[in-house]
């Protein structure tokens, strides 16, 4: 480690020893930082050198369970720390109302009055990590001018002396959590010891607890109310020692004091029928319990927790939160995969993870994590469901399977090939009453799973299975929205003589990415023709009269009707569809001998047309309504100068519509842009254009674009 200058001074809290020789670098840092802003807790991340996540490597003020959901943070995740270092900048939360708005998986895991600031430690060239600091709720809900500076100001020495640590090859790695040190030296005084006597006196309870939630200190009162005695409860937690605390949430009380620095209470059911009241008092070094009797209300008997054996301690509360809040952002498969290796694993402490599904009678291998030879799992990929493996055994039956050791696993299945590791569980993922995979936990060592182990992953499987089955739904639906929406549109450009083509085409994000948005070119005699339009809509509906659309303009054009008649024709058949459905149009014929166009319009943006000097004009044509409206519509046309080396750039509204910008000056920015770049190649162009369209970039709407290009006729 590296010493540094400006550690704490004696009156600091944090247990850091300076005497040592190499101090530590980080836990000095983040106890100054905490300190002079008048902060209750912090850490710091480290960025892992290998791939982009970041890596808790020192805790203060709170103990590091608190945290553990984000114990691994990747950059990509909505988290502050991760959103300052993709940023660089620093990110502010002012209250657990913004929390929840801002940052919904922390408020889930954690919805108590704090407030949050997050920094990237980063030089100018180099991020090294992050840090976050928090504050009680009383905490205004501004961070003021005065602690940006110190915070900002810390982390960039921090970061210079990791990097001066990097140059000269000294690693800096995780380091003691800092915690609040215990009063000392004052056992031996007279007033400690009538202190201790004046609490013994006292007609109520009083406990203490550090700030990891552990008895230091209980009086006889306290013992007696709860009916253990003092040499049994302290060093141990509350809800651990004392069986009928043992629910959820009372821990859940302890944490919101520590976390909010205001007092807490609440009343629990001592058996067979007495209500005690614990009321606690936090401070940076733990909490006092005011423990008394309640009177008994009718109210608090329907809410009485149970008197059985408590959950397991495997999995806390706060991991078990933030892996339900987690799923529930997962949208396809593999964002379930990728959550469960990042939420669980880390939990139950495996190193290895598989997802199986079924599909036509045989096993598939959705995904997995942790193996150094992928082919180690691959190979199970379309073995018949029929096979007596542990994976198919698990996904048939419904039923978990724990493998303690290799023996265990060799014995009961002899024929499965070695995969490295020592110990399994097989857990049935089950939704809507069937099987719809089997997750697979390995361990790289033996591992003995006690039945409430196996109760908790069991559980947490249920929690897997519902992402996963929403996952395969959206999945599918997907596919079925590519799927049909490919067969609608062309799968390559006709070939137009003198005319050179490129399009694109983007679904729009929001509903089922399937859009009503076509384009076609009709290499018809003796003059071929171009159409784009936008039916109404983004879901099969809209995609289906499209295809009809399309299907009549073809038809329409193929037996020489000219183009306001094309259009004519058109909108009498969309009318007797009877789809209650509009959609515009705009259709071109195009003879590139004569040099011009022949346009007909309903109610489709213009069009730009770039001359070959690089000029841009958005062409104003005559038109008529929206197709399927009025079925004694006319549509005029009118006729275009088209010279070798112009460029008509044919589009739908979703490009150039956009919430937050005028439609006008959509127009004068796409006319701008393609007059600096037309003269690429059309393809380059097609993606130009989509690519610089901040309404393609927030695809509200579908986007559709044909460009042409006029070339000499030979």
């Amino acid at each position: 480690m590296v010493g540094v200058s400006d550690g704490p001074g004696p009156t600091q809290p944090w247990a850091v020893d300076s005497t040592q020789v190499g101090r530590p670098l980080l836990s000095i840092a983040l106890a100054s930082m905490v300190e002079d802003v008048h902060a209750h807790s912090g850490a710091v991340y480290l960025l892992r050198p290998d791939e982009p996540v970041l890596e808790m490597a020192v805790m203060a003020g709170m103990p590091r369970a608190f945290a553990a959901p984000w114990e691994r943070v990747g950059l990509s995740a909505p988290i502050p720390v991760a959103d300052a270092v993709r940023d660089r900048r620093l990110v502010w939360v002012g209250g657990e109302e913004q929390m929840a708005r801002c940052y919904p998986r922390i408020s889930v895991v954690l919805p108590y009055p704090f407030a949050l600031a997050a920094l990237p430690v980063a030089t100018a060239g180099t991020v090294y990590g992050a840090v976050f600091v928090t504050w009680p709720g009383v905490h205004p809900p501004e961070l003021s001018d005065r602690e940006r500076d110190i915070l900002t100001a810390a982390c960039e020495r921090l970061a210079l002396r990791l990097e001066r640590a990097a140059v000269e090859n000294r690693p800096v790695g995780p380091e003691v959590d800092l915690l609040a040190t215990p009063l000392s030296g004052v056992s031996d005084t007279l007033g400690s010891v009538e202190a201790a006597r004046m609490v013994s006196r006292l007609p109520y309870g009083l406990m203490s607890l550090d700030l990891h939630g552990r008895i230091v200190f209980v009086n006889a009162a306290a013992a007696d109310l709860l009916g253990r005695p003092a040499g049994e409860l302290l060093g141990i937690l509350p809800w651990v020692s004392v069986p009928w605390l043992n629910d959820p949430m009372y821990e859940d009380r302890y944490r919101a004091a520590l976390i909010s620095q205001q007092v807490t209470s609440f009343v629990a059911l001592r058996p067979p029928g007495e209500w005690l009241s614990f009321r606690m008092y936090p401070s940076t070094t733990g909490l006092s319990v005011r423990i008394s009797r309640a009177r008994a209300v009718a109210e608090m008997a329907r809410e009485a927790p149970r008197t059985g054996p408590g959950p397991s301690r495997l999995v806390t509360i706060t991991q078990v939160l933030s892996l339900a809040a987690a799923l529930t952002e997962a949208v396809g498969v593999q964002d379930v995969v990728q959550l469960v290796w990042d939420e669980v694993v880390p939990s139950v402490g495996c190193q290895a993870l598989v997802i199986l599904a079924s599909q036509a009678g045989r096993l598939h291998v959705l995904g997995h994590r942790g193996y150094a030879d992928p082919y180690v799992v691959e190979r199970f990929d379309g073995l018949p469901l029929s096979e007596r493996t542990p994976g198919t055994q698990a996904l048939n039956s419904g039923v978990p399977a724990f493998f303690d050791s290799r023996e265990q696993m060799a014995r009961l299945y002899p024929n499965r090939p070695p995969d490295g590791f020592g110990s399994w569980a097989y857990l049935p993922l089950i939704a809507s009453g069937r099987p719809v995979g089997t997750c697979v936990l390995a361990y790289t060592d033996p591992h003995v799973f006690p039945a409430d182990e196996r109760a908790v992953l069991t559980s947490l499987g249920g929690l897997i299975a519902q992402a996963l089955e929403r996952a395969q739904l959206y999945d599918a639906k997907h596919r079925l929205a590519q799927g049909l929406q490919e067969s609608l549109l062309p799968h390559t450009l006709a070939v137009l003589p003198g005319i050179e083509a490129a399009a694109r085409y983007l679904p729009a994000t929001q509903g089922m990415e399937i859009g009503g948005d076509f384009y076609d070119l009709v290499p018809a005699r003796p003059l071929a023709a171009a159409v784009i339009g936008d039916v109404q809509g983004h879901n099969v509906t809209a995609a289906a009269l499209m295809g009809q659309i399309r299907t009549g303009v073809r038809a329409y054009t193929t037996v020489g009707q000219a183009p306001q008649d094309v259009m004519s024709s058109t909108n009498r058949l969309l009318i007797d569809l009877g789809a209650d459905l509009f959609a515009s149009c705009l259709y071109l014929r195009l003879d590139p001998a004569q040099g011009q166009a022949v346009m007909a319009r309903a109610g489709h943006p213009p069009p730009l047309l770039r001359r070959p000097d690089g000029q841009v004009r958005v062409l104003d044509l005559a038109g008529g309504p929206l197709l399927g409206i009025d079925a004694s519509a006319t549509y005029p046309t009118t006729e275009v100068s088209l010279a070798p080396g112009s460029v008509l750039a044919l589009y739908t509204d979703g490009l150039v519509e956009s919430p937050d910008v005028d439609i006008e000056d959509s127009l004068v920015d796409l006319g701008a842009l393609l007059s600096e770049v037309g003269d690429q190649p059309l393809e380059d162009l097609a993606d130009e254009l989509v690519r610089h369209s901040a309404a393609a970039r927030e695809r509200v709407d579908d986007v559709a674009v044909l460009l042409l290009r006029a070339g000499e006729v030979r």
